[in-house]
């Protein structure tokens, strides 16, 4: 009688688990934490000033996520396989303390025993202060919000007139104290700082800034959002391309569960990426998930609604499978979906959640 032979299961590392996936097949892997709503700036696209005047009911201190209940939820989402954890807001750094909260996270490790990647992002006005805490404290990398180099355009556009030679040197010190590499981030405006791409992308060559620009998005709170306001990042690439010739990093598109198409200088200025969630969507291998300042997890930064944690992160059990669930039952793909939803003339006219509340 013949023997029949089967194969033998592949062996799993200790602490392997299978992926958690959603219903297009993405994986989980980047966690982002808005660990304050509320901002110094008051930016024309994200928080106007005429939304967001100076006695906003703001969340407070009370009713945000405690850093034990934000460490536990890490944890959670690390063992479900994220490996890259972001920092936002609101205005991450006037949360008090934060480098606790850095320290804490710095220490997680998947289970194969990888570091987590630590990231945040700034508007870059506290940072000269607070880079080197941040650093030793374990945070990998840092991300600036800056939007032009022109004095007037940038104090217009932050809406409360803050200096933009205090941003850069925050940079600077960033970059100094090891937080490399740094990147910038520019969103741009038909009309508004579309002369600023050239200035920007000149000013950050051969400095190991990494500039990246992105197309003006319909993100919470800005129901005036057209599309005539939108530079595309073919527009915005062709005029850099002029004055600096461009090589893609990757044949013109986003890498996997990346955001922004890279490209390098052609005589090694660096590199400068382009985040085009307006004109060509990367839903398909987005790898996110957010949680807001108040415990909601949103699996779409144009989601309206979110699940509350909180009442799963004081002992946290059952939190994993709770949140592995839910990403499995995920079918966002907004972006690719926009010109669908319901728009008159051009301009939203749809709610989503509000981007101070669950970050960028």
């Amino acid at each position: 009688m013949n023997t029949i032979l089967y194969p033998q299961p592949a062996l799993r590392p200790p602490g392997h688990i299978e992926p958690c996936v959603d219903m297009l097949g993405r994986p989980l892997t980047d966690l982002r934490i808005s660990v304050i709503d509320q901002c110094n700036f008051r930016c024309t696209y994200c928080m106007p000033a005429e939304l967001y005047p100076s006695d906003y009911p703001f969340l407070p201190s009370s009713e945000r996520l405690s850093f034990a209940q934000i460490e536990t939820m890490a944890r959670a989402f690390v063992r479900l396989g994220v490996d890259k954890i972001r920092i936002t807001g609101g205005e991450p750094l006037l949360r008090k303390n934060l480098e606790q909260l850095i320290e804490a996270l710095a220490r997680l490790t998947t289970p194969d025993g990888r570091a987590v990647s630590i990231a945040l992002t700034t508007n870059g006005s506290l940072l000269a202060a607070k880079a080197r805490s941040l650093k030793e404290a374990g945070l990998d990398r840092v991300t600036v919000s800056l939007d032009s180099l022109d004095k007037g355009i940038f104090q217009r556009m932050n809406g409360v007139d803050f200096p933009v030679d205090k941003v850069l040197h925050g940079i600077a010190v960033a970059q100094s104290v090891g937080l490399n590499p740094v990147k910038v981030n520019m969103v741009v405006q038909k009309g508004v700082n579309d002369s600023q791409i050239v200035p920007l992308a000149r000013h950050f060559r051969h400095t190991g800034v990494v500039l990246r620009l992105i197309e003006f998005m319909d993100v919470g709170g800005i129901g005036a959002w057209s599309r005539t306001h939108v530079v595309t990042s073919e527009a915005a690439r062709a005029l850099i391309a002029a004055e600096f010739p461009l090589v893609s990093l990757g044949e013109g598109k986003p890498l996997l569960h990346e955001t922004a198409s890279r490209y390098r200088y052609l005589d090694g200025g660096g590199e400068v990426g382009f985040i085009s969630s307006v004109s060509q969507p990367f839903c398909g291998d987005c790898s996110r998930v957010r949680v807001s300042s108040d415990g909601k997890l949103f699996t779409c930064l144009f989601a309206q609604d979110g699940l509350d944690l909180r009442p799963r992160l004081d002992s946290a059990q059952g939190l994993e499978s709770l949140l592995c669930r839910h990403w499995q039952r995920r079918g966002d793909r907004y972006s690719e979906v926009r010109g669908a939803l319901d728009q008159v003339g051009g301009r939203k006219q749809y709610p989503t959640v509000r981007m101070s509340l669950v970050g960028g």
